[in-house]
């Protein structure tokens, strides 16, 4: 008898710490919802309490500043103030040394969560701070909600971390030409991109539309270039400049405020990429400076009106003042940005007025150049050469690759793979940005209820972007970035709702192993995430809640309407009788192709998840659906 009770003892104990190990590993599943997802990561029994009275300790003077900001982050996300102090001790550990794993390389970490307390150790600052982001992100929701409710303690779910990054270059582009943003909404940005572990911000500095970078030399490029006349409304769709009308919206930064910016970047990991746009896309240089151009003529800096092949917005690849220009311009840049990369632009240059020009047929019969292509070729060689005796290499747009490629020039390759691909097989650099899964100016959800853009991506088609091609040397793909085009974000709130939360699937495509993507897991840490930008009073979409309406026809010409969802744990309900759809209407069975009630004129849809509403009701003619369907 005492061995039968012995051995169901034995059998509750084993089933006791069962339980509770599914409950610990529940929790930490709860805790870890980090973005992006480190490479490796142990959950372990047990919880961590970090005390009001906890002291985070850093090893040497270099990891002072680190140290307060991360005191600085503690408090604003849950009230709690820490002491900062050098040396060693049970808290938080902040320590850089080089007997870490190799594998962690230059920008990897470990974390380390368990009884001794939390351990950060990285080989460098750079590696600290993103082991630092990473247990900014596992402080508990319920403690970041109440950060004012006076709570001294924080549990932490016991974990061990090794984290490194897959890629070098981890970017986002900010437009700041087609509309203007100050330096500190510049700063909230950096301060996102920093927390899930971006290195590169592409500032688009000029453009047809605004320059936006003092340049001492050249006074008048942001004294005239940098302000046009005020107008709202569709882009392209604008009235042009009238007569005597005054140039009144724009701004652009000084060297002293860009420095104060870089350095705010530098703190956080980030380095700034100039990008100074040419030869073409450069209409407010030449409103500026009109001896640029080919024509000579006057402009005006466009305000969003068509004039693309109208006005001459390419610099004259033909005149030595172009490059004399260009030396000016660019020696200014390469001092002021630390960043070993300046990007030069090249795309969609215009070379209408290049086959008219007497300077440029005079430059390429010297030089031996078959075509406006080969010229323009020639045109972003010479700027290499400046680039490269200030000590910068030069990047640009997949259009340099048009009539040959400089020699060691960077390709971010936008039109597609394909530029990539050509310049990795080349043995250059690369950048992929391709405009079907990292233009973040586009549609994120039906355009029915979306701010008006150019064509759609949504969350889903981010998250499955994959940097490297097959066959091609992935040692050429330094990474990849997202755009944010500005033609169509007149304010700082649109560009995060632009932003977020497509840019959490980038940064994940960006950083962690590309076999650990889950697209339902990564929701789940997006919608836990969500309640993080809340908190920071940063904007985002919920595009992704929302319903997909995809409209095709029938052999009768009749419209057909098929229905879907970026997310698989929803319901989807429609009406065409003009009622809002809740979860007694219709409900859509997925696969099937709705047909069209007699004399209906309107579809609404919307998406339920648990009981409630989850995404926006949809509302739209059906003649405006049977506009979608592409004509073949």
């Amino acid at each position: 008898m005492k061995t039968l009770i012995k051995a169901l003892n034995l059998i509750f104990l084993f089933i006791l710490i069962a339980a509770c190990q599914n409950e610990s590993e529940s929790v930490g599943e709860k805790q870890l919802t980090i973005i992006p997802l480190p490479v490796k990561m142990t959950l372990n029994q047990g919880q961590y309490e970090l005390k009001g009275n906890s002291v985070i300790y850093y090893s040497g003077d270099e990891l002072l500043a680190l140290a307060e900001y991360l005191s600085d982050q503690i408090n604003i996300s849950s009230g709690m103030e820490l002491r900062t102090q050098q040396g060693t001790g049970k808290g938080i550990s902040l320590s850089v040394h080089d007997d870490l794993p190799a594998t962690l390389g230059q920008e990897g970490y470990k974390l380390d969560i368990s009884k001794r307390g939390i351990e950060i150790a990285a080989g460098n600052t750079q590696g600290l701070l993103y082991g630092m982001q990473t247990l900014l992100q596992m402080i508990p929701q319920e403690y970041e909600e109440c950060a004012e409710c006076g709570e001294d303690e924080l549990e932490f779910q016991y974990v061990s971390v090794e984290d490194f990054p897959r890629f070098k270059w981890r970017g986002l582009l900010l437009d700041v030409s087609r509309h203007f943003f100050t330096i500190d909404e510049i700063k909230k940005m950096i301060d996102e991109m920093a927390a899930y572990k971006y290195n590169v911000l592409q500032l688009h500095l000029t453009d047809d539309q605004g320059w936006r970078l003092e340049i001492k030399s050249l006074p008048e490029l942001t004294a005239k270039g940098a302000w046009r006349v005020p107008r709202t409304g569709l882009w392209w769709d604008r009235e042009v400049p009238q007569e005597g009308e005054a140039a009144t919206y724009g701004g652009f930064y000084t060297q002293d405020q860009m420095r104060e910016l870089i350095e705010y970047a530098k703190f956080r990991n980030i380095d700034i990429l100039p990008e100074i746009e040419a030869p073409g896309h450069s209409l407010a240089a030449i409103a500026a400076y009109p001896y640029l151009s080919s024509t000579g003529r006057k402009y005006n800096v466009n305000p969003g009106s068509k004039f693309y092949t109208i006005d001459d917005n390419s610099i004259c690849a033909g005149k030595e003042t172009s490059y004399e220009y260009m030396e000016k311009v660019l020696t200014e840049v390469a001092e002021l940005f630390p960043f070993e990369y300046v990007h030069i632009g090249g795309d969609e240059c215009y070379k209408g007025f290049w086959e008219k020009c007497p300077d440029c047929r005079k430059k390429m019969k010297e030089n031996n150049l078959k075509d406006e292509k080969e010229l323009q070729s020639y045109f972003i060689k010479r700027l290499e050469k400046i680039l490269e005796s200030k000590g910068k290499k030069l990047i640009g747009w997949d259009e340099i690759l048009e009539g040959g490629l400089a020699p060691n020039a960077a390709v971010m390759s936008w039109r597609g793979m394909q530029g990539g691909i050509t310049a990795a097989k080349a043995q250059h650099h690369v950048v992929m940005s391709p405009v079907e899964y990292a233009y973040l100016d586009f549609y994120q959800g039906d355009p029915a209820i979306e701010p008006p853009t150019y064509s759609m991506l949504r969350l889903n088609k981010v998250y499955e972007f994959e940097p490297v091609p097959e066959g091609v040397d992935a040692d050429y793909i330094l990474g990849g970035q997202g755009n944010l085009w500005a033609e169509s974000v007149p304010v700082f709130r649109h560009a995060e709702y632009m932003l977020w939360p497509r840019a959490f699937a980038l940064s994940e495509v960006l950083w962690s192993p590309k076999d650990s993507r889950d697209w339902n897991d990564f929701v789940q840490r997006t919608e836990y995430n969500l309640r993080r930008l809340d908190r920071a009073d940063v904007n985002y979409s919920l595009s992704f809640y929302d319903a997909i309406i995809t409209p095709s026809k029938n052999e009768k010409g009749e419209l057909l309407i098929s229905l879907d969802s970026e997310l698989a744990d929803n319901e989807i309900y429609y009406t065409f009788d003009n009622t809002c759809p809740d979860d007694h209407s219709s409900i859509y069975k997925k696969g099937e192709k709705l047909t069209i009630p007699k004399d209906a004129d309107t579809f609404r849809v919307v998406t339920w998840r648990d009981g409630k509403p989850l995404g926006r009701i949809i509302t739209v003619k059906l003649d405006d659906l049977l506009k979608r369907i592409p004509v073949l």
